[in-house]
């Protein structure tokens, strides 16, 4: 008789990228100060879109007391005083993440608007790949290999899926 307690895995021996980097992701937040690596990974949905592409979160250094740390900023220098504006608000955002008053103070450091050494940071979202055109050879393998599905949107979706993997398998 089989055992049932054992679970059956769908990864096929695959692990997520989060796992594997979560040790070193720790790793270098506490060698800045950052007891929630969450902090860094998750900034824009922290700070939200109006202040994140402004500012990013560098450092956080623990007071001798621990009343509070302080959270340094790196943004330029134009946008420091937008930043100066927010940092109550951000500062509790921040400590919503936490789940405590942890960050007592926000420090803002201003640099040039692609950073200097560390990092090279430039201050703007990140742009959406663009998706390149399968060539008209793909499109029609694509169409014909989904021709008998009735459902409108099962057939777009199948028809998708099959133009990815074709374009895929030329690469």
């Amino acid at each position: 008789m089989q055992d049932m307690t054992r679970r059956s895995t769908t990864t096929y021996g695959f692990k997520r990228t989060a796992n594997l980097l979560e040790s070193r992701i720790r790793r270098a937040g506490e060698s800045r100060g950052f007891a929630v690596t969450r902090l860094l990974t998750h900034w824009d949905e922290i700070a939200g879109p109006d202040l994140a592409g402004l500012a990013r979160p560098v450092d956080v250094k623990y007071g001798r007391q621990g009343l509070g740390a302080t959270l340094t900023l790196l943004t330029d220098g134009a946008r420091a005083q937008l930043i100066e504006m927010q940092k109550e608000k951000l500062r509790e955002r921040v400590n919503g993440v936490y789940g405590y008053n942890a960050i007592a103070r926000i420090r803002i450091t201003q640099t040039a608007a692609t950073g200097f050494v560390d990092g090279q940071v430039a201050f703007e979202p990140a742009k959406p790949p663009v998706a390149a055109t399968p060539d008209p050879e793909t499109l029609a393998r694509a169409s014909a290999s989904t021709t008998g599905i009735g459902d409108t949107d099962l057939r777009a979706a199948l028809e998708a899926l099959a133009r990815n993997v074709l374009s895929k398998q030329k690469t």
